[in-house]
């Protein structure tokens, strides 16, 4: 009947279409698991959903980069980055780059002045504040010049301080003089540097991941924000004017009689907490609808910091001129700070020679390599601590450098690892041939010259980066000629500059992804912010990961706190490479890792491959209950199911 043959056509239509499906499942089944011979099992493994761990093969493994051996790889760093964008980090003059010189002029500066006072009690001025400016001044105009990595700011640094009490007391104890032996010292050190830019072993230091770089930065960001508000291990910070003990609180009594110390307290403390709050208000119109066009509030947000300092310091001078607080400590003149009791200069004026009026003269700015008080086996015998200066040199340049590249930054002009560890080692040797202080890449001076010269959208992350040597020339060149104008330096308020380096450390912290997951401990797990950890990882295994991270940084920190040990801090710091590498893989699986650690590529790709696996198994669950559907319907003799069913 025609019933029954519409009925058969139906039928013939619904094996045809079955038979067209299988054949793309098919097909399906031979490019996602093989060659598709095993047919049942290749079915069930496409009904599977695969596991995060299967998503990325080697997921959470770190790779060492080729060597570039016997000096290509300084070469290859000079043509990628001196030799490929000089001209144009040169000429890239805007508005930005007069806001970003102040601020790192400012941000340079005050610790530059502190260090070189620090230097003077370590070394019985052999080194002061006067050489310390003049290293800084010198070095950064012509690494700005000439370097690979002009973003990275160099300067003083603990550490270096540290192991240069160290070289001092050496030569105390072998009774050589401190800057003949100090440049002995730094004549091996450029040696090493040499050795280790032409066999490529920087790329150690390109081993270290997030879990290593955010320790160390979280490390320099407290550092800041305790030498601003108070540190515990020294008498640096705002609070401490509140101790009438404080050594500023004697000077200013010798001074004036009726000097009232809390009075000075208090407004030390409202100079240095006005100065942070006024920059994140004068930074906050970036995005804010006040004034009356984009470039007015730019400015305003360029120039936050300068206008913040000379706010609080107009504040200081004008309405509160009758209180003294503590200024920063310059010297008078620009001549070596070591003064000679006699023609020899064995003697500092005028502590060996109190009833002496006027010092016989200053030391020599160049270095008697000679004068070795008849011990001709120094010249040798500084190459051993030389290995440990150079393994300070090379890590403290090393993290830094490896921080600031980091690939979230998106800095387009490459690195130089090679080529900047060498120019460091011969600025060293230059420096201790004149008897200035070593210097190195300075974490935190790096990480807001970073931030300043970076456009980011409103949730922090970078969208790109204006790299250029010009700031770095201009802040520079300013603090060789700040020596013409030291009366000038005096009217800053040491408070006022306080409250800049609370801004540095604050402004830093939001960045820094361990600082946010240590946050998620105080958080309702349904708030957390969405990420790729937060989304697939179990909530006990992202706090696992973060209270041993917290273990490490406990030890670091406490490492560098111990004046006894300081001097192996980065020693400790360099031992969270091989922990990351060895001993987290014992804890966590290779794909909470990569989202913990990993390049953001890397976790980009993981959650695309997530995705599409998720992708693939609901199409192929939703084609196999079509089929077994179709198998149910194909027995029924009913006419209106079979036309249910086509429709």
């Amino acid at each position: 009947t025609k019933q029954q043959q519409q009925q058969q056509q139906q039928q013939q239509h619904r094996k045809k279409h079955r038979h067209h499906r299988k054949v793309n499942m098919s097909k399906d089944i031979k490019n996602n698991n093989g060659d598709g011979n095993d047919g049942p099992k290749k079915v069930d493994n496409m009904l599977r959903l695969p596991s995060n761990a299967e998503l990325i093969e080697g997921a959470g493994k770190v790779t060492m980069d080729e060597p570039q051996m016997w000096g290509r790889g300084i070469v290859n760093d000079i043509k990628r980055t001196v030799g490929t964008h000089w001209v144009e980090e040169m000429t890239n003059f805007n508005q930005k780059t007069i806001a970003v010189t102040f601020l790192v002029f400012i941000s340079v500066i005050a610790p530059t002045l502190t260090f070189g006072a620090v230097y003077g009690k370590a070394t019985e001025n052999n080194i002061g504040a006067i050489e310390t400016i003049i290293a800084t001044a010198w070095v950064g105009v012509v690494y700005s010049l000439i370097g690979g990595m002009p973003t990275c700011i160099v300067g003083s640094t603990g550490p270096v301080l540290a192991f240069s009490t160290v070289i001092y007391n050496m030569s105390k104890s072998l009774d050589v003089p401190f800057l003949t032996f100090n440049a002995w010292v730094s004549v091996w050190l450029f040696a090493y540097t040499l050795i280790a830019g032409f066999f490529d072993l920087t790329r150690y230091v390109r081993l270290a991941t997030r879990f290593t770089d955010e320790i160390f930065a979280l490390l320099i960001v407290s550092i800041f924000v305790m030498d601003a508000i108070g540190d515990p291990f020294s008498d640096v910070g705002l609070l401490h004017y509140m101790n009438p003990d404080h050594a500023s609180h004697t000077e200013l009594e010798e001074e004036d009689p009726n000097y009232a110390y809390i009075s000075s307290g208090f407004l030390s403390v409202i100079l240095g907490l006005g100065t942070t709050s006024l920059i994140f208000f004068f930074r906050g119109f970036r995005h804010s609808p006040f004034f009356c066009n984009d470039g007015i509030r730019t400015s305003i947000h360029d120039f936050s910091v300068t206008l913040s300092v000379v706010v609080w310091t107009l504040v200081r001078e004008l309405i509160f001129e009758h209180v003294e607080t503590e200024s920063l400590s310059v010297p008078d003149e620009i001549e070596p700070t070591f003064a000679c009791c006699d023609s020899s200069c064995n003697t500092f004026f005028p502590d060996d020679c109190e009833g002496q009026a006027e010092a016989a003269g200053t030391r020599s700015w160049l270095v008697d390599f000679g004068d070795l008080n008849g011990k001709n086996w120094i010249p040798i015998m500084a190459a051993a601590p030389a290995i440990l200066a150079f393994v300070l040199c090379y890590l403290d340049n090393g993290i830094t450098w490896h921080l600031i590249n980091h690939k979230s930054h998106n800095l387009k002009h490459g690195e130089a690892y090679n080529y900047d560890l060498c120019l460091n080692g011969f600025f060293n040797f230059v420096n201790g041939l004149l008897g200035l202080p070593w210097l190195v890449a300075t974490t935190v001076p790096c990480i807001i010259h970073l931030n300043a010269l970076a456009d980011k959208d409103r949730d922090g992350n970078f969208l790109e980066v204006q790299e250029t040597r010009l700031t770095m020339f201009f802040s520079h060149l300013m603090v060789g000629l700040s020596l013409l104008v030291l009366n000038v330096l005096k009217l800053l308020p040491l408070p006022v500059l306080y409250g800049v380096f609370l801004f540095m450390g604050l402004s830093s912290l939001p960045n820094i992804q361990f600082w946010n997951r240590f946050l998620l401990f105080f958080q309702q797990p349904s708030k957390y912010a969405k990420n790729c950890y937060t989304e697939h990882m179990e909530k006990r295994r992202i706090h696992m990961y973060t209270i041993l991270q917290i273990g490490f940084f406990a030890l670091v920190f406490l490492v560098q706190n111990l004046k006894a040990i300081a001097i192996i801090f980065p020693l400790m710091t360099l031992l969270c490479i091989p922990a990351r590498l060895y001993l987290l893989p014992y804890f966590f699986e290779g794909w909470e890792l990569l989202l913990l650690d990993g390049e953001d590529e890397s976790i980009e790709q993981w959650a695309e491959a997530k995705e599409q696996s998720v992708r693939r198994y609901e199409e192929s669950k939703h084609l196999s209950s079509m089929e077994e559907s179709s198998s149910d319907h194909d027995g029924g003799d009913s006419v209106d199911n079979s036309q249910d069913y086509h429709a």
